[in-house]
């Protein structure tokens, strides 16, 4: 069940429910989980194995009842660099599905901002177009009061009442995305919210340059990271498949026991004791081997170029969010002062407009004027918190201590 918070959440408090309860991340950690495993699974195979195998049974032309038991046990002394090849690709798949943990912990991040970034928004525009009708209910009462003064034409009040009517369309509108984006804050954050808090005005160290950025992206954005590392194994299966074609030596040996139930002149006796080397060496595989080098060796070359192509987008990535960022922080810093501006021109026009100075007409304008540049500041401030969200994935430096 669903529960909503009592109070206004933060930023901090949606990134934190969102690692403790959204099951994509979990999921994604449950994999690097068994993935973890191929690497003891590789070394197993260098390591000493034992084995009991028992049966039991009657023969009626033979001794009767009776039973036997073996116990072999087998000790790989050189296995032509298998199992090291086989531990060194291990490895590198485990180093990959790290790194992948980490682009989703980012996915998800970044998945929680836009959610938090949009909704915020989205009160935010409530907000407006309530203070919107508030102010033009007072506009209404107090042109109605200069009309019965002979002081304002009808026209003046049905000017008026019409933006009203604009204004509490506005507001359904608004309320009515408002609620569809709290849906999708739900899914992703685990619940719904109240009125959410300003997120922080610096959420992380950005980059000072483009430069910069560019260093710290390709050093450690973790999409490229996992490209690498997965090159990294595949170069391993080169080394694992020319191994197949290598001698082998193993230690093994083996203990046999039979019983005799059915005849008291046999009894038990040992049915088998030795211990030996066993030498396997390859002489004609029919191409296999050769063409498992080769089969290895194209794979690796293609996740050489996969490495190549991810270094590119990673530098593309980086480049788009610090533009995104640039055009935001300008824009927000214009925005602000179109604020400020049009708030002042409308205590103005509204102050003329007492004194006889000012239409109606005038103070629609205004006030249009003024509701505009608030949300217009209102999405500037939230493309601007995705676009650092953005810039600190690219870098590989998205993470819940960013928040």
């Amino acid at each position: 069940m669903l529960v909503a918070p009592l109070q206004a959440e933060t930023l901090h408090d949606a990134v934190a429910s969102a690692y403790a309860t959204n099951p994509t991340l979990a999921s994604a950690h449950s994999r690097q989980d068994a993935l973890s495993e191929e690497t003891e699974q590789a070394r197993a195979g260098g390591r000493l194995t034992a084995a009991l195998d028992a049966s039991g049974g009657y023969d009626k032309f033979d001794y009767g009842k009776g039973g036997g038991a073996t116990v072999s046990a087998s000790l790989p002394i050189w296995t032509g660099g298998r199992v090291p090849a086989a531990i060194h690709a291990a490895q590198g798949d485990v180093a990959a599905g790290e790194q992948n943990v980490r682009d989703s912990e980012a996915s998800l991040l970044t998945s929680v901002v836009g959610a938090y970034a949009e909704l915020l928004y989205d009160q935010q525009a409530v907000d407006i177009a309530k203070a919107d009708i508030a102010l033009l209910d007072h506009q209404v009462a107090e042109a109605q009061a200069r009309f019965k003064l002979g002081q304002a034409t009808r026209t003046d009040v049905a000017q008026l009442v019409a933006q009203r009517a604009s204004g509490v369309a506005t507001l359904a509108d608004a309320q009515a995305t408002l609620d569809m984006t709290q849906a999708g804050y739900r899914a992703v954050i685990g619940h719904d919210s109240g009125a959410l808090a300003a997120p922080p005005a610096g959420l992380a160290s950005l980059p000072g340059t483009l430069d910069q950025a560019r260093a710290r992206a390709l050093a450690d954005n973790p999409q490229l990271k996992a490209s690498l590392r997965t090159a990294d194994a595949s170069a391993a299966r080169v080394d694992a498949a020319r191994a197949n074609g290598n001698p082998s030596l193993t230690l093994g040996g083996d203990y046999g026991y039979d019983d005799n139930v059915g005849n008291a002149n046999i009894g038990a006796f040992p049915r088998a004791a030795a211990i030996g080397l066993q030498l396997h060496v390859p002489i004609l595989t029919g191409g296999l081997v050769s063409s498992q080098v080769r089969q290895a060796g194209a794979a690796h070359r293609a996740d050489l170029f996969d490495a190549d192509a991810a270094a590119r987008e990673t530098v593309r990535q980086v480049d788009s969010a610090w533009a995104a960022l640039a055009s935001a922080r300008a824009q927000t810093d214009a925005d602000e002062g179109r604020v400020d501006a049009a708030d002042l021109a409308l205590k103005g026009v509204r102050a003329e407009y007492a004194f006889g100075l000012r239409t109606t007409l005038d103070i629609l304008v205004a006030d249009e004027s003024l509701r505009a540049a608030q949300l217009a500041l209102a999405r500037e401030r939230s493309d601007t918190l995705i676009a650092i969200t953005a810039l600190l994935r690219a870098t590989g430096r998205l993470d819940h201590e960013s928040f």
